[in-house]
């Protein structure tokens, strides 16, 4: 009884609430479906129980009275009751003793059942909350603000539901949704509240009657309410030693949640009995070191040189700290005796950015393995309490988690649930009462646990994998503890959370509490338990001194050929796949008429040798198809595009969710062609595409802005992933962005990509011309953090997509792809500069008169994109073509110096002049003005374009325009810099 005056607030407002939704009125009771609307399941409880007992005196007249589910409910009642005493009414199985058939007694019968079902349901929606969840019992008070006061001190008697305490020793029928009756169907209540208490409100708190799923909800009950149901000495041992090593270094150890590192194990264990093979796992800095070491077993000698300061790394990159660094590894999983591949994704000191990146990692291994189900290959993402409340990123991650391209199947989401974020309390850090409650956004069932019971938090991670191999679903482990230090090592916790850290410090730790509770039990003996702490400790000193030989393994080596071959094809298969883009490739199939207009007007390109950029773009990715390249495209409207332009997925006008992918329907044995309209997410989105990327280099993986600059909102994993990934943790990656953009009047949200951002993080040294021994380009591209270009034809577009296949290493690829040049009629190319032979023009030479004679040409324009055209039209009406030169940079980072100095060289007599359509203070200038100096330091270049602005773009059109005429002007106006000083 002693929980029960804590619950009575729940369980009164329980059966109010039920009782208030059924009113006096009749309602037919169906198992299938709710009493009440608001309720989650079947519940006899909120039903009126006049009613019940009026149609169970119906169903014993004839059966075929009452409606089937009725029928069906009291039969089996009835039969329950015959196995124990014999032919009984109902009425004397519900109360345990003959009932009068008085409709008043009747009635007092069924309310104290409804009383009791009121009670068991009220356990399992509320009983999370009193608990016993928090180590340092303080936990209550940060959840008193999130139950009403008056339930928890004004009801204090059982009368309070109709029931005394004399029916403490009754017997009551157990309801069909509670397994702690075991084999038994009836119970007294006093031993039903006892059972209701075990399972509910000790060191668990089950979360999970919001979950709108029967079966769910009764699996999980039987999990934690059927009745009856040494592995820390390494963890904690580990993190004792390394404190008293290195005291004054950052560990972020996991002191105060040890029993992390055999709740991981329980959960792969039991994972790997299911039949995983391959566990991928991501996880902030807490207790990332003794993951390592005690879960993917990297060595510990590898882990201890990297604290000496003596001891420099071999890898290539700038590296990473200790506490951000991943491991690959496979071993056998001494409880299954099978083979199973651990990996740990490096992350960044950015909480939580990891988690979309496992995601999609994950989901590539299934992919690529046939594992269309998660059988075989799993995610664990480990995270801390106030990040995992706080940061966006987790809302965007789990919103993936059962979209067809994202899912992967079921994830185990486990919190270190440390009760502080940093220095921050969390009745500051989060407006809700766990920060676990973004997970039920999903209906993932959410587990709470004392972290200083081991059996219980060894419990809980067996239910969580069986949960994930039984229904592919999330589900999150709440891992209630403390942290024994500051937020690191070194910092001071008692300025800002004192009663805190004075409870902290009196805490016994959870190896000393559990082995005194073995000893006393007889489980080990102190001498047992002595002798498995010292092979632990010298396991440790042993790996100590053999830390100075070790040298850590190179993740990539240089690729042993530096050269590309030609991105050209054959005119057969340029012409085979145009052919089969203009098409429809399944019969019967209806498509829009103007979709059909789209296709006419692809077959007349293909007729005439040509390919606009959608053309272009499908017979990249259709020619690597071919090849068995896996190509992904993925982002917001991707399969018919923003533009209306791509069409990749055709849609049956006359049969809903009928679709056709023409891709997939190029050559008998093609790889698989995946696109795929993404969440309205760009974090969490490129996140998983990135993580998609790294599984396989045999692979090309975009990802689509819907707009250029919405690429900010992933900017963290831009900076701290895609820029920095492979100097960080030397692990290549070729994951392409494309990124529309363009200055086009549609305001400052749509039109910037943000060209001087990526280029401001590029790699390359303005001030040095570089040299290489053979191919320049491609020793350039090798050397490079990122590629970074703007196409300004179809054909170069083409090429630097299959460029990124045929290259010998991996780059991420940045395209600053258009609008309006996706339909300008002078923006095409031609087969010819598509065929075998043809590739990637790093810049496009002007073509025209001024080419002819260079010595006479007074003015070399040099420009990236769109804004070639609106140049070559204003120079034809002009007529300058012989006077003007107009040179495009369509790979504008690694700036290729070597083509530009022969361009440079070839109109020596020219004034040299940068053009751009963006803001002088945005775009390309500040990046390729000390270039070109380097290449040409005796001259300068002078900038056109648009002044220094704060935003983007104009949002009005005339003052688009009247922008546009001015640099137009400028740009052709022979006289505009005479005199002037650079």
């Amino acid at each position: 009884m002693s929980q029960l005056r804590s619950l009575a607030g729940a369980l009164r407002s329980s059966s109010q609430w039920m009782r208030g939704q059924v009113g006096s009125g009749r309602r037919v009771f169906d198992p299938r479906r709710n009493c009440s609307s608001g309720a989650a399941e079947p519940s006899l409880a909120a039903c009126s129980s006049s009613y019940v007992v009026e149609m169970y005196y119906a169903w014993l007249e004839d059966h075929k009275n009452v409606h089937e589910s009725w029928d069906a409910y009291f039969r089996n009642a009835q039969a329950s009751s015959s196995e124990e005493t014999g032919e009984k009414h109902l009425s004397a199985l519900l109360q345990g003793r003959a009932m009068s058939q008085t409709p008043a007694m009747s009635e007092k019968v069924v309310e104290d059942h409804l009383a009791v079902h009121t009670l068991i349901r009220a356990y399992q929606v509320r009983g999370h909350h009193v608990a016993r969840l928090d180590p340092l019992g303080i936990l209550t008070a940060d959840l008193d603000s999130f139950v009403p006061s008056d339930l928890i001190t004004s009801i204090d008697k059982l009368g309070s539901y109709g029931l005394e305490e004399s029916d403490l020793d009754k017997s009551f029928q157990l309801p069909l949704t509670t397994f702690i009756g075991g084999n038994e169907s009836t119970l007294p209540l006093r031993e039903i509240i006892h059972r209701l208490e075990t399972s509910y409100c000790g060191h668990t708190g089950v979360e999970f009657m919001f979950i709108n799923n029967m079966e769910q909800c009764q699996w999980i009950r039987q999990k934690f309410e059927t009745p009856g149901i040494m592995m820390l000495v390494r963890s904690t041992r580990f993190e004792d030693f390394l404190a008293r090593k290195w005291s004054s270094e950052k560990r972020f150890g996991l002191e105060g949640c040890e029993v992390l590192i055999p709740a991981l194990k329980m959960i792969i264990d039991k994972s790997s009995e299911a039949g995983i093979e391959s566990v991928i796992m991501g996880m902030p800095h807490r207790g990332r070191l003794n993951v390592l070491a005690n879960v993917v077993r990297k060595d510990l000698d590898q882990i201890f040189c990297q604290f000496d300061p003596k001891l420099e790394a071999a890898d290539e990159g700038s590296g990473d700290v200790k506490y951000h660094l991943g491991m690959y590894h496979e071993r056998i999983n001494r409880e299954t005796d099978k083979n199973i591949t651990l990996s740990l994704m490096a992350n960044p000191s950015h909480l939580e950015a990891v988690d979309p990146v496992v995601q999609g990692k994950t989901k590539a291994e299934q992919f690529y393995g046939g594992d269309t189900e998660g059988r075989r290959v799993m995610s664990i993402l480990m995270h801390g309490d106030a990040a995992f409340a706080g940061q966006g990123v987790v809302y965007e991650t789990f919103h993936l988690s059962e979209l067809p391209s994202y899912t992967t199947h079921g994830t185990i989401h486990v919190v270190v649930n440390n009760q502080i974020g940093f220095t921050t309390d969390p009745r500051m850090a989060r407006s809700s009462p766990y920060p676990t409650d973004v997970a039920r956004v999903v209906n993932a069932p959410i587990f709470h646990v004392n972290a200083d019971d081991p059996e219980a938090v060894m419990y809980v991670c067996k239910v969580a994998a069986e949960w994930r191999n039984t229904f592919n679903k999330d589900v999150v482990i709440d891992l209630v503890c403390y942290r024994r230090f500051g937020h690191n090592e070194m910092d001071e916790p008692m300025f800002t959370q004192p009663l805190m850290y004075k409870q902290i410090r009196k805490q016994e730790h959870v190896l000393k509490k559990y082995a005194d509770k073995l000893i006393s039990e007889g489980v080990v003996t102190l001498q047992e338990f002595e002798v498995c702490v010292s092979l632990y400790g010298n396991l440790i000193t042993v790996s100590l001194c053999k830390h100075l030989f070790h040298n850590f393994f190179k993740l990539d080596g240089e690729p042993k050929s530096m050269s590309c071959p030609s991105t050209g094809l054959n005119e057969e298969v340029l012409r085979h796949i145009g052919e089969v883009a203009s098409s429809v490739p399944l019969k019967d199939f209806a498509i829009h008429s103007g979709l059909s207009r789209i296709l006419r007007g692809r077959a007349d390109m293909v007729a005439k040798r040509t390919v606009d950029w959608a053309l272009a773009e499908y017979v990249a990715f259709g020619s690597l198809l071919k090849d068995g390249i896996h190509v992904r495209l993925s982002g917001q409207d991707v399969e018919r595009g923003t533009f209306s332009h791509r069409h990749h997925v055709l849609h049956d006008q006359e049969v809903d969710k009928r679709f056709c992918i023409p891709m997939n329907h190029l050559w008998p044995n093609q790889a698989l062609y995946t696109v795929c309209n993404s969440s309205l997410s760009e974090y969490g989105v490129l996140g998983f595409e990135l993580g998609f990327a790294m599984a396989s280099p045999n692979a090309l993986v975009c990802w689509e802005a819907q707009f250029g600059d919405f690429q900010n909102t992933a900017q963290c994993i831009i900076d701290q992933f895609i820029s920095a990934g492979q100097a960080k943790w030397v692990r290549h990656n070729g994951i392409v962005l494309l990124l529309p953009h363009g200055m086009e009047g549609m305001g400052p949200e749509h039109s910037s990509a943000r060209p001087e951002r990526f280029l401001q993080m590029s790699k390359d040294d303005p001030d040095r011309y570089p040299e290489f021994t053979g191919d320049f380009e491609v020793q350039q591209l090798y050397d490079c953090n990122w590629i970074v270009v703007n196409c300004s034809t179809p054909a170069n577009y083409f090429h630097v997509l299959r460029r990124q296949i045929l290259l010998p290493f991996r780059k991420p690829l940045i395209i600053f792809t258009p609008k309006s040049l996706l339909r300008l009629p002078e923006a095409r190319s031609s087969f010819d500069e598509m065929i075998t032979g043809t590739k990637f023009l790093r810049i496009i030479p002007d073509g025209g008169p001024a080419s002819n004679h260079p010595e006479k040409v007074k003015r070399v324009i040099f420009c990236t994109g769109k804004v070639y055209y609106e140049l070559a039209k204003e120079r034809k009406q002009l007529k300058l073509e012989e006077d003007v030169a107009i040179v495009r940079l369509e790979q504008i980072s690694p700036f290729p110096f070597d083509l530009i100095k022969a361009e440079v060289e070839k109109y020596s007599n020219a004034e040299l002049i940068w053009c751009q359509e963006e803001h002088k203070n945005m775009g390309y200038y500040d990046y390729i003005r000390p270039h070109f100096l380097t290449v040409r330091s005796k001259n300068p270049i002078w900038y056109v374009g648009r002044d220094p602005a704060a935003a983007p773009a104009t949002g009005n059109k005339f003052t688009h325009l009247a922008e546009l005429k001015r640099f137009l002007d400028t740009a052709f106006n022979l006289e505009a810099f005479k005199g002037r000083s650079y």
